[in-house]
């Protein structure tokens, strides 16, 4: 099973989910502007950054992937439970797009490689009752959104960012990538994408944080 790396001790990484919750009631960094037209690049309240912070919890999983799996479950006519090997039989594509964090950067044109939501999606078949994705990862972190959002055409499950494998700081071996939604959103180290009927908020979303997270709508926080 995985391994914790590079872990906060207990006290400082409840310190910090305790900042961030600070910041939700406070409402830092709210301009309480929203997106001038639909062509409107840059969400309000960002700012650009051609580096990529390293944001978590506090702890970085360790996966060894002979042992890594990816389950797909729920309301879908095919459950799937991938190993690597299975998951890098899946079709392969290329996608580049642009990332909004809630901190308030965004950085443009991130190419990445991986599997394409909608690719998956033909595999499992999700049910016609299904209306949302709930996203359980390594770390124990949590995170929903609406099927439609994660069936979007330039959604993914990365693997490769720039034309190199996806670093554990990031959220390799896989992470989602809906860049339509504030990154939180985007899960890191993956391991479970259930499809269900109602919503269930994640670990953000019942700390404060939006429950959809429209950069251009600057739904930061609840």
């Amino acid at each position: 099973m995985p391994n914790a790396a590079d872990d906060l001790p207990q006290g400082a990484r409840e310190k910090l989910i305790q900042r961030k919750q600070e910041w939700a009631e406070a409402g830092r960094l709210l301009t309480g502007q929203a997106a001038i037209s639909d062509a409107q690049r840059l969400p309000p309240g960002q700012r650009l950054v051609t580096s990529w912070p390293v944001l978590d919890l506090g702890a970085q999983p360790k996966i060894d992937l002979k042992l890594w799996r990816l389950v797909v479950d729920g309301l879908v006519e095919s459950p799937i439970t991938l190993d690597w090997a299975g998951f890098g039989q899946l079709r392969q594509s290329e996608l580049v797009s642009d990332i909004h964090c809630v901190t308030a950067w965004s950085r443009y044109d991130n190419r990445w490689r991986g599997v394409r939501v909608a690719d998956l999606l033909e595999v499992v078949r999700p049910k016609p009752e299904a209306k949302f994705v709930l996203f359980q990862s390594y770390d124990t972190y949590t995170t929903n959104l609406p099927l439609a959002e994660f069936a979007a055409p330039e959604a993914l499950l990365a693997t490769h960012w720039e034309g190199a494998p996806l670093t554990i700081e990031h959220g390799g071996p896989v992470r989602v990538v809906v860049p339509k939604l504030y990154f939180w959103k985007s899960a890191k180290w993956v391991k479970r994408i259930q499809f269900v009927a109602e919503d269930k908020p994640g670990f953000w979303e019942v700390r404060g944080y939006h429950n959809h997270g429209d950069p251009w709508a600057e739904e930061r926080y609840s």
